[in-house]
């Protein structure tokens, strides 16, 4: 049996289409990318505006706290099921990638369940304002891991425009369930009524790729994927763990408005944050070809990529300041006179932050697990230490502040071991090849 050990290192095969092809292919994946995080974002960003304007400041502080606890989740399943799917089973057979598919929907469809139970559990048990948004995202979680991984196993497959109908029908459900969500005018109510919408998703992508999760493949699938997926678990837990530590942190400092804050300050830079998640979904995919195909392309592939993401976070800051108050009045609400205060320094965060993308893109795909590790890990610890530093010294803004400051410290890192892990396979490459 072939491991997935053995299909990351096995060489590439006859040569393959002309430069000019291969870019055309790449910027085709790149394109289906970028339209699916601009349907994946866009719903986002209108459950977000759409809650914040039906329920209130300190409301949206519950629901925000709900959702940054799926972000934990979903970084779980991403980093057991579909990263190790992206970095081993892009380009390849199809069915190779059927069934290395199976097993990684059923993998995150597994964590779904065992996870949204102890989320069950825990609401009922916690009661008051929080415990009834956190038992309903315990019901709605399997619905919403499966249906983010159907998204990366299509992309693995090179087939983006199925990722994005998926998320386009996931869209067009959420409406007439947000509407159904705010006549009930409660958190509960609009926490189900996104999960329901991701259920319908996740249920046509199982039509669309013709394969059901094996939920009994993902013992197998975990114990074959072992060197990647728990590294990259620790890693995707750091980065959504994090966030969810600052915003708890946050929340106990300042107060749970504050949490509502932030979140509004990040609905602001949610257009560029779509271009930012739609580029992770295939980067990582397309830099694996570029390492099979030219390695020694490698290194311009991620410093093109960290350094425009860096620059177009820039540029859409520098245009959110020109916002007029009224106009933000009428996107945010209440939230926006707080949130427009943290457009500096949340810029200068995602700025930050996307430079440290392209040196991680890079790790990915070389499988350096443990160097991206002990990266994610430093950047989760400044980013903790600097949000919640900030947050006792200056409050909210503070903390924004810090968080900036921490992610341009994360970046330095990242680079500095992408750096290594090339070096380090220079050397390794000649020396197997005469050896």
């Amino acid at each position: 049996m072939t491991t997935g050990r053995e299909k990351t290192t096995t060489p590439a095969g006859p040569a393959g289409p002309t430069r000019r092809t291969a870019r055309r292919a790449m910027a085709g994946r790149l394109s289906w990318g970028l339209a699916d995080q601009a349907v994946c974002s866009m719903t986002n960003f209108a459950v977000g505006i759409y809650v914040a304007r039906s329920l209130g400041l300190a409301a949206f502080g519950v629901f925000s706290l709900a959702w940054v606890t799926y972000g934990v989740v979903l970084s779980v399943s991403r980093g057991l099921a579909t990263d190790p799917l992206v970095v081993r089973f892009s380009g390849v057979s199809a069915a190779s990638w059927r069934a290395a598919a199976a097993r990684s929907t059923g993998t995150a469809l597994g964590v779904g369940a065992a996870v949204g139970a102890v989320c069950l559990v825990v609401g009922l048990a916690l009661g008051g304002r929080v415990g009834p948004a956190f038992a309903c995202l315990g019901v709605v979680l399997p619905g919403l891991l499966l249906q983010d991984a159907w998204r990366f196993s299509f992309f693995a497959a090179g087939t983006g425009r199925k990722a994005f109908a998926n998320d386009l029908l996931g869209g067009v459900a959420l409406v007439p369930a947000m509407v159904l969500a705010a006549r009930a005018g409660s958190v509960p109510a609009f926490v189900l009524a996104w999960g329901a919408a991701a259920a319908v998703a996740a249920v046509y992508g199982c039509l669309q790729s013709g394969i059901r999760p094996q939920l009994t493949g993902a013992r197998e699938w975990l114990s074959e994927q072992r060197d990647l997926g728990y590294r990259y678990l620790v890693e995707n837990v750091g980065v959504s763990g994090a966030a969810q530590l600052r915003a708890y942190g946050l929340g106990l400092i300042v107060g749970v408005s504050a949490v509502g804050v932030v979140r509004g300050a990040e609905l602001l830079l949610g257009p560029f944050l779509a271009v930012l998640m739609g580029l992770s979904l295939v980067t990582v995919a397309e830099a694996a070809r570029v390492l099979r195909r030219a390695p020694h392309r490698l290194r311009p592939f991620c410093l093109l990529l960290g350094g425009g993401q860096a620059a177009a976070a820039l540029l859409w800051g520098a245009a959110l300041l020109l916002v007029p108050d009224r106009i933000g009045e009428l996107a945010l609400g209440d939230v926006w006179r707080s949130a427009s205060e943290l457009i500096v320094p949340a810029t200068l965060g995602v700025a930050g932050a996307s430079l440290g993308v392209g040196a991680a893109v890079g790790l990915r795909a070389l499988a350096a697990a443990r160097r991206s590790l002990r990266c994610q890990l430093f950047a989760s610890t400044c980013y903790v230490g600097g949000g919640l530093g900030g947050a006792a010294v200056g409050g909210t803004v503070g903390s924004a502040w810090g968080v900036a400051a921490a992610t341009l410290c994360g970046s330095a890192v990242w680079w500095l071991h992408l750096r290594s892990a090339l070096r380090e396979r220079h050397h390794t490459i000649p020396e197997a090849r005469t050896s």
